[in-house]
């Protein structure tokens, strides 16, 4: 019978959530995402292990920003070797409130591609989706650096990115579904929460008939799944990209999965359009307790993780001497 998987492709593009290459074939993803905690999780796995020391070893002497830069596109210059589509890197998330640093260090990013033999077109850089951020895609787009807007919690956020032309957003389905699960607490009623009243998932609906509402290009891309019935639940959305576990499980599986979003369907509501200027953008997002939240910490799991893989680095790189 035909996997779960399989039927998944037939509406959406699928992507892997990985750093972990090695687990990518099997799984045919047209592309794939990557985050500083997902690089972190690889490198500390024995397989990984030579090519974090070739890149330590063969870039000693630069600072040590420079050698997570050059490991960042040696993974997914080796996911590139596995996929037909597009590597998601991510700029450094304590730079999510600089414009002008993220701006420059997706330019290092990018260069660091086209000197590997690898095409901007091939590569998505990840900024988080705060005002700052998003300006700094709005700046990049401009040069044709296709940019992916991750820690993505809240229409007004999504709204945003629409606006200034961001090739891809990545809207956090399991980590919405972590905050309300936990502000519930006893009284969360997983019954009555799950499935299609998943808040995550609605998140994402929400957000996809928006973008369809209005005839916006951006991709919609769901991201950070606790369940398969959370990723069932938005088959039709443009991507998905998925941990590998989760992959497993819809590779395993036979249940049935039948497209539940769709362009037609979206264009059809009554949405009214978002103010995103500065004072609103700001007042909205602060207004929303769980997006202001998980966007806060997001920014400081992932610049933790940085600051982590930058120890392990120079542990490498003092040993080398």
């Amino acid at each position: 019978m035909t996997t779960a998987l399989d039927q998944l492709k037939q509406y959406t593009t699928v992507v892997a959530d990985t750093g972990d290459f090695q687990q990518l074939a099997q799984y045919k993803p047209q592309d794939a995402t990557t985050n500083p905690s997902l690089i972190l999780k690889a490198v500390q796995k024995a397989d990984y292990r030579p090519l974090l020391e070739k890149t330590v070893r063969d870039h000693a002497a630069k600072p040590v920003g420079a050698i997570i830069d050059h490991l960042l596109i040696a993974f997914g210059t080796e996911i590139l070797k596995i996929i037909p589509g597009r590597v998601s890197t991510e700029v450094d998330a304590r730079l999510s409130f600089d414009t002008h640093a993220s701006v420059e260090k997706a330019k290092q990013l990018i260069g660091l591609y086209e000197a590997a033999g690898i095409g901007r077109e091939r590569v998505l850089i990840k900024l988080a989706s705060t005002w700052e951020g998003i300006r700094a895609a709005e700046a990049l787009q401009k040069e044709g650096i296709h940019c992916n807007m991750t820690l993505l919690f809240s229409l007004v956020q999504a709204a945003a990115c629409a606006e200034i032309g961001a090739q891809l957003i990545s809207p956090f389905v399991g980590r919405i579904y972590d905050w309300y699960k936990k502000a519930a607490g006893s009284a969360w009623d997983e019954a009555k929460n799950g499935g299609a009243n998943d808040p995550g998932v609605q998140s994402v609906r929400q957000i996809y008939a928006y973008y369809k509402k209005f005839g916006y290009r951006t991709e919609v891309m769901g991201a950070s799944f606790r369940t398969t019935s959370q990723i069932v639940e938005l088959a039709g959305c443009d991507l998905l990209t998925i941990s590998p576990e989760l992959l497993q499980k819809l590779h395993d599986s036979t249940e049935p999965v039948g497209r539940k979003l769709s362009a037609d369907a979206s264009a059809g509501e009554t949405i009214e359009r978002v103010n995103v200027g500065e004072p609103s953008f700001r007042f909205l997002l602060n207004d929303d307790a769980m997006a202001t939240e998980k966007l806060a910490e997001g920014i400081r799991t992932f610049a933790a993780d940085a600051v982590k893989l930058e120890g392990l680095i120079e542990t490498i790189r003092q040993g080398l001497k």
